[in-house]
């Protein structure tokens, strides 16, 4: 599956895409709301995870690549989180430092949006980061979410919530 965007192309991950993930996902400034940068096994798992989530969904992360370039430039797609205590859609994003600021993370985002409206039945997507993370949740509301909460968690300390209903879209089915 592919999902095409003016400058991007999303589409599934293999496990090809590995050095450039690791690149990413390794990088202690990209990775600062995390609890800890990924090594390679955990990078290694992070794939894994998202070819599981596609076999199992029909949806996962995908891979965000450069139409013009084909470099992959991080992730972004929609995943099953639990979201103070609730199985939840949610729009997560990950791209590399270098390409930060210039709308591809409000790209991609909004690309998965619109897609997860046309082809699944949720009423609302979410996306969930820590607190301290103001450019993921500047990204989420650039897409039309909107602030829905925020709950104390073990791994956040505080977790902020963004959400985006259906009807908001006029994407109703």
């Amino acid at each position: 599956m592919i999902i095409e965007t003016e400058r991007l192309l999303l589409r599934e991950y293999t496990m090809d895409d590995f050095d450039a993930l690791y690149e990413i996902m390794s990088d202690a400034e990209t990775m600062q709301h995390y609890p800890a940068p990924f090594d390679e096994a955990r990078t290694g798992r992070w794939i894994e995870w998202n070819l599981e989530n596609y076999a199992r969904y029909g949806f996962g992360l995908w891979a965000v690549v450069l139409k013009e370039t084909g470099e992959f430039i991080g992730d972004c797609g929609i995943t099953i989180q639990n979201i103070d205590g609730e199985k939840l859609p949610e729009i997560g994003y990950h791209i590399h430092k270098k390409f930060w600021r210039h709308g591809y993370a409000k790209e991609a985002a909004k690309a998965v949006r619109d897609w997860a409206f046309e082809n699944t039945d949720y009423p609302s997507l979410y996306s969930y980061c820590k607190y301290t993370n103001e450019a993921s949740y500047k990204t989420a509301e650039a897409i039309g979410m909107h602030f829905d909460k925020e709950y104390p968690d073990e791994a956040n300390k505080i977790t902020h919530v963004s959400v985006i209903h259906r009807t908001a879209t006029g994407k109703d089915r």
